[in-house]
């Protein structure tokens, strides 16, 4: 009588029709009592254990796509494709500018399983410098988004962006706009004069301080 291989029992054999090293494991039966398995091929023994681990793991995991297919890059050109199609159109076109320049160029390549919060976290530090914290918080937002489709369309088990925090990103430049009191001091100055009423009509249309400066100088 033949005994059944047990369930988890593996093997590796040299496979002279692929001419690629096989490693095999055992995960169950079928109803027929038919053993189903798992395997990874690779030039080496040990790429071979490596593609196993990885087939295995995409199925513990419930990813339903092939061990070297769906990168960042699918995930946020899936999410751009369907997730504006009621908005507005501007909010479409800066979505896929961000994404297509600070997202995807960085991050796109990296398979979605491997990504690591770690990853995110020094990807967002990196365009700290470079953006305001407000287009961070857009970037952690259209990442998160995109991961999280990919979560229901079971693409990926877990959003890694999730608990990554947002940065505080570049400066912005000053604003030039008056402040109450400068507002109050420059109305006192012109209110006995002619230039009175231009005063009040550039501060109601957002002169600029430097511009009201200049009025004053010349009262």
């Amino acid at each position: 009588m033949t005994t059944r291989r047990a369930r988890g029992e593996g093997s590796l054999y040299w496979s002279t029709t692929r001419q690629r090293w096989i490693a095999e494991v055992t995960i169950g039966f079928d109803a027929s009592g038919k053993r189903i398995t798992r395997k990874g091929a690779g030039e080496t023994k040990t790429e071979a254990k490596k593609k196993l681990r990885e087939v295995l793991r995409d199925q513990e995991d419930g990813v339903l796509v092939k061990a070297d297919g769906y990168t960042v890059a699918h995930a946020v050109e899936d999410w751009l494709t369907y997730a504006f199609v009621n908005r507005d159109e501007n909010t479409r076109v800066k979505a896929e500018g961000l994404c297509r320049t600070h997202i995807i160029p960085l991050l796109g390549a990296r398979k979605l399983r491997d990504l690591k919060s770690q990853e995110v976290e020094k990807w967002l530090i990196g365009r700290a410098p470079l953006v305001a914290t407000s287009t961070l918080q857009n970037l952690r937002s259209y990442l998160n988004r995109a991961v999280m489709r990919a979560m229901v369309h079971e693409k990926v088990r877990r959003n890694v962006v999730e608990p990554c925090e947002v940065p505080k990103g570049r400066p912005g430049r000053p604003s030039k706009s008056l402040t109450a009191a400068q507002a109050d001091a420059v109305l006192a100055h012109a209110s006995s004069d002619r230039m009175y009423n231009y005063v009040v009509v550039a501060m109601l249309s957002g002169a600029r301080t430097e511009e009201l400066g200049c009025a004053n100088r010349r009262t």
